[in-house]
C-alpha cells in the first residue's frame, strides 16, 4: 500500500514509528507537511499539490494534525477523502473531537460518564456557575487550550471567581468542571483502534501537580482496565466517529469519567509503558480496512 502521513515534523517519535512500522510491513510510507499542501478543489479532478507537483494517489492517509492547524489540516484530509483516499480518522470526526464543548455535549447526549461541566463566556453570576458544578474546588479550562495549557485548579470559590474574571477580561470562552479529588492527579489513557482498546496506561502527575500530562513531568505505567472503563472508552470513540483515538478517563467514585478524546494520540508514552508495537497494530488495521471511496462520516452532531 501507499500510505501518506500528514505531519509537520518527520522527526517526531509518533511519525517516525509509523514510517518504521509501515516500511517493516512492506508498505510505501511518505511524510507530507500538511501546511505546505495546496489544493485544486475542482469537482471533476480534485487533487492535492505539494512542492510544485500533484501528489500521487495514496491508498490511505494518517492525519497527525496539531491543534493549532486543525482548520487547514482537516481541509487537506477532506480533499484526500474527495479523491477517494481512505483516512483512518475522517475530517468531520477530527473537527468534532477538537471542539471541547461540542465533544462534551455529544458525550453527554449519549449518556457517557464525565465530570459535571459548565460552559460560559460572560456569566452574570459567576458564583452560580461555580455552585452549579458542585462548588470549589473546580478545574477551569480555556476552551482553546491543549496539552494542559490554560487549565487551572481553583481551591476556593473566591480563587475560582478571580480566575474566571481574568479569563473574561481576555474575552475567552471557558469550561468549569468539578474536580475529581479521588483520581489523585492520575488519569488513564486508553488507545482505541477500530472499536477496540488495544492498549492502556495510567498517567500520574508529578508531586503537587494535578495535571497528568507526561511532558509536564508525569509518569506512565501499565494498567488493567475494568469492563466499565473499557466500554466507556469504546463508546466515547464511537460517539466521536474516530477509528483511532486516545480516550482520557478519570477513575471517580461514580465510575469512569471521560475527560477528553484525542484524535492524534502520541505513541511514545503508551508504547514505552506497554511494550507493544502500537504503530504496527495501527498500520495492520489500515491494511485490513482501507477501501477506496469508503470514508464516510460516522457519528452524529
Amino acid at each position: 500500500m501507499k500510505i501518506a502521513i500528514l505531519s509537520r515534523n518527520p522527526k517526531l517519535y509518533s511519525t517516525k514509528r509509523f514510517v518504521e512500522a509501515g516500511e517493516k510491513l512492506g508498505h510505501q510510507v511518505d511524510v507530507i507537511d500538511t501546511m505546505h499542501c495546496y489544493m485544486d478543489v475542482t469537482s471533476s479532478r480534485p487533487s492535492v499539490r505539494y512542492k510544485g507537483k500533484a501528489l500521487p494517489r495514496y491508498d490511505a492517509v494518517i492525519p497527525r494534525i496539531g491543534a493549532s492547524v486543525t482548520f487547514y489540516g482537516t481541509s487537506v484530509v477532506r480533499q484526500f477523502e474527495m479523491m477517494g483516499t481512505y483516512s483512518i480518522n475522517e475530517s468531520v470526526a477530527i473537527s468534532r473531537s477538537r471542539d471541547k464543548l461540542r465533544s462534551l455535549q455529544l458525550l453527554s447526549r449519549k449518556g457517557i460518564g464525565m465530570p459535571r461541566t459548565g460552559f460560559a463566556n460572560h456569566p452574570d453570576r459567576i458564583d452560580d456557575l461555580i455552585k452549579n458544578v458542585g462548588g470549589a474546588p473546580v478545574v477551569i479550562k480555556l476552551l482553546e487550550g491543549t496539552q494542559g495549557i490554560g487549565v487551572v485548579l481553583a481551591d476556593t470559590a473566591k480563587t475560582a471567581e478571580a480566575i474566571i474574571e481574568a479569563f473574561m477580561g481576555l474575552n475567552a470562552s471557558i469550561l468549569v468542571q468539578e474536580y475529581i479529588e479521588e483520581a489523585g492527579g492520575a488519569d488513564i489513557r486508553c488507545l482505541v483502534v477500530g472499536g477496540k482498546v488495544i492498549a492502556a496506561m495510567k498517567r500520574q502527575g508529578a508531586p503537587g501537580e494535578f495535571r497528568s500530562n507526561l511532558h509536564r513531568g508525569g509518569s506512565a505505567s501499565l494498567v488493567r482496565l475494568s469492563p466499565a472503563e473499557r466500554k466507556t472508552a469504546v463508546d466515547a470513540a464511537k460517539t466521536m466517529g474516530l477509528n483511532m483515538c486516545g480516550v482520557d478517563i478519570l477513575r471517580s467514585k461514580n465510575g469512569p469519567m471521560v475527560m477528553e478524546v484525542n484524535s492524534s494520540p502520541g505513541l511514545e508514552g503508551i508504547e514505552t509503558a506497554t511494550g507493544k508495537d502500537i504503530a504496527g497494530m495501527i498500520i495492520e488495521f489500515i491494511a485490513n480496512t482501507a477501501t477506496p471511496n469508503k470514508t464516510k462520516t460516522k457519528g452524529k452532531g
